[in-house]
């Protein structure tokens, strides 16, 4: 643990860290606005300390772990056991280091929950704390990640497993509100790109793409059924894909009515298609969790210290497989998303806690000016602030919640003893997809439903 703290710890030779973000960040990114980048350093606390969890999952360190206090309950022993389906409590101390890793991130950016509510304006004497003093900041984060490694084992990763589900269901749900929104934007920008150019290129390109992700979700759904379906079995995941692959096809088809297009003219195949390669996705991540050996390949049965789950076929499989890989890139991706952007849509930017910069353009362009003349960041918050800062590390609770079921895939600690993957992550996967196709659906009907409602 030291060791790994210990190579994170450059980030104290910095001498700006004890100051405010326009200097940390100021030669790599001049005249940049402040608010961006107080975002972009939380972010990278944030993936700090996905890179330690990493880290704790490697066999070098896991085999180090068990010299502290929690790793195995009383009368238990530490020496890995080859059982049929079974595990002893010593062979999984990274998975259990992650929960207290992700825990401490998670108490560290809910702290600054709850200490950053109702702030207005970088005038507030609690901007200055979110924006600076990233030293100290630093040291928090550390000594709580110090302080969550000496918790007694007792009922708390089983506690902090309720949590992790919840965490990791509704940072899904932020995850396709996002994606929703860039896949409506896209095409609204491209279509006005062609109507001011006169030209039929960004048709084209509209089109490619459209056909693109739609020949993938095809080329997902028909792997899914060749990899994790079989004859005679596995009738849970055949519902899943057949379901799935179902409502995809009514929500193309709601997407091109009539009445939808009349009522949202930029509503198209498009963001039908990026929706569609999206639940397939889901729906991979699902079916991989699937404790049934004949109906998921990727089951956990090789762990990094040696330590073999034997299954009835005798194979092994690596706990870091493809679909965790394709995970961890898609909440990399997620989280920068939240830090950089703002929506176009107001509505959008009402759920999310952001919006545009409240200050006249012509006073922030001055300011811009001066602070590239400075070779600095820019307040760019002194009117108003342009995200809620509360809303923001929430969201960073949410993702430390959501990194942790998804390096852990899914392990709930009180069953050491049992088959890693469980049909919680199965069924939380499913009803995010699920949610995530309806909150589509109710995008393209909510101006036919409700006339006198403001949707452009």
């Amino acid at each position: 643990m030291g060791a790994c703290l210990g190579a994170c710890s450059v980030l104290s030779c910095v001498s700006c860290l004890c100051g405010s973000a326009p200097c940390v960040l100021c030669s790599c990114c001049p005249s940049s606005p402040n608010s961006t980048v107080t975002r972009l350093i939380f972010t990278a606390f944030l993936f700090l300390g996905v890179l330690v969890s990493i880290i704790m999952l490697s066999p070098s360190v896991e085999s180090q772990l068990h010299k502290l206090p929690w790793v195995c309950e009383e009368g238990a022993t530490t020496t890995p056991v080859i059982l049929q389906g079974h595990i002893d409590c010593g062979s999984l101390l990274g998975h259990r280091a992650v929960y207290r890793m992700c825990f401490a991130t998670a108490a560290f950016f809910f702290l600054f929950t709850l200490f950053m509510i109702c702030v207005r304006s970088s005038r507030d004497p609690r901007a200055a704390i979110q924006n600076g003093f990233w030293f100290f900041k630093f040291l928090i984060l550390v000594a709580i990640t110090v302080g969550a490694f000496y918790i007694p084992e007792g009922s708390f990763s089983n506690i902090w497993f309720y949590f992790g589900v919840v965490g990791s269901f509704l940072f899904t749900l932020i995850q396709l509100v996002l994606l929703i929104d860039f896949a409506h934007c896209w095409n609204q920008r491209w279509l006005c790109k062609a109507e001011e150019c006169d030209s039929r290129a960004w048709y084209a390109g509209l089109f490619f793409f459209t056909l693109l992700f739609y020949t993938l979700s095809i080329a997902a759904v028909t792997l899914l059924f060749i990899y994790y379906t079989h004859p005679g079995t596995c009738y849970e995941g055949k519902v899943f894909i057949g379901l799935n692959l179902t409502l995809c096809f009514c929500v193309s088809i709601v997407a091109v009515l009539p009445k939808v297009q009349e009522a949202q003219p930029n509503s198209g195949l498009l963001q039908a298609s990026v929706i569609t390669l999206y639940t397939m996705f889901v729906t991979w991540l699902a079916l991989s969790s699937v404790p049934d050996q004949k109906c998921n390949p990727h089951l956990l049965t090789h762990f990094g210290n040696g330590t073999i789950l034997a299954g009835p076929d005798g194979y092994e499989t690596h706990w870091w497989d493809a679909p965790n890989i394709v995970g961890l890139i898609v909440f990399i991706l997620c989280t920068l998303f939240i830090g950089l952007r703002s929506s176009d849509h107001r509505q959008v930017n009402s759920l999310m806690q952001t919006e545009e910069g409240q200050s006249a353009p012509e006073i922030m362009q001055q300011r811009q000016v001066v602070a590239e003349c400075r070779g600095q960041a820019f307040d760019n918050e002194q009117d108003g602030v342009t995200y809620s800062y509360s809303f923001f590390h929430f969201c960073l609770v949410l993702a430390s919640l959501h990194i942790m079921m998804t390096l852990t895939n899914w392990y709930r600690p009180g069953e050491t003893r049992k088959l890693i993957s469980t049909w919680t992550a199965v069924w939380v996967k499913i009803c995010a997809s699920w949610a995530g196709l309806l909150l589509y659906l109710w995008t393209l009907v909510a101006p036919l439903l409700l006339p006198n409602r403001d949707f452009s």
